[in-house]
């Protein structure tokens, strides 16, 4: 097995005043031929944003892109029609296929929102757009990977144009899982709050762990930890 540590203070930085955020992978200004994604995982940033702020009506195209909100609640609007609120335990998916438009913005006028936008390259391109959005319980990721993402809506979760699962845990004291992995696949494991150990490897916060030949994703020592697991194809490029 290879794994490969991610840390929390080594991401890209960008600073706007009303956004604070941390890019796993190189986007915007931010750009490190080191780290431009991993297999068909194109983007996670770490977003908080100011009360009343946020990203105005921009468009998409060929990419899924799902919203995971941690703290506060996030106020979705696109050219679909679609208008939500996300709050912590939803998933929002945008495919964008042929195009969409949307804006994002924090809900509250008084209290931040904190929330991960990742992007996943999809398997075939011009699809009719889809918009796509889900409440998991905290009792259903507890001690547990959840599936909250696939291709065939395995599980009750969310539709994926790609072949990737995306599964989502909560650990902490004796809590542990583990999640077996095909041959020839690869995973990316990171850590939304608090801290754990993955196949050994402590993670704190903010931190990623790519795993090459793993055969299982075992997940031990959480202290009020939040996880995200892709399981993923073998790296390509793009």
């Amino acid at each position: 097995m290879t794994a490969i540590l991610r840390k929390a203070g080594d991401r890209g930085v960008a600073e706007h005043g009303w956004l604070s955020s941390r890019h796993t992978f190189s986007f915007g200004h931010y750009d490190d031929p080191r780290h431009r994604g991993f297999s068909d995982l194109l983007v996670i940033n770490d977003d908080r944003v100011a009360p009343g702020m946020g990203f105005g009506q921009h468009p998409h195209r060929d990419m899924e892109i799902f919203s995971y909100v941690l703290d506060g609640a996030l106020e979705h609007r696109d050219t679909l029609g679609n208008g939500s609120v996300i709050r912590p335990g939803d998933v929002q998916m945008i495919s964008a296929g042929r195009g969409i438009a949307h804006s994002e913005f924090n809900h509250s006028r008084s209290d931040e929102v904190h929330f991960l936008q990742i992007w996943i390259v999809p398997e075939v391109r011009g699809i009719a757009p889809q918009y796509q959005q889900q409440h998991f319980d905290a009792a259903s990721k507890r001690g547990r990977l959840r599936v909250i993402l696939s291709p065939d809506g395995r599980e009750g979760s969310l539709k994926l144009h790609q072949d990737a699962v995306v599964h989502a845990g909560l650990f902490a004291d004796d809590e542990t899982a583990s999640l077996a992995i095909a041959a020839g696949r690869v995973v990316y494991v990171h850590v939304a709050r608090g801290s754990v150990q993955v196949n050994g490897v402590a993670l704190q916060a903010g931190d990623g762990l790519k795993l090459i030949d793993a055969g299982a994703v075992n997940i031990s020592d959480g202290q009020d930890a939040e996880v995200l697991v892709f399981d993923l194809r073998p790296e390509t490029r793009h």
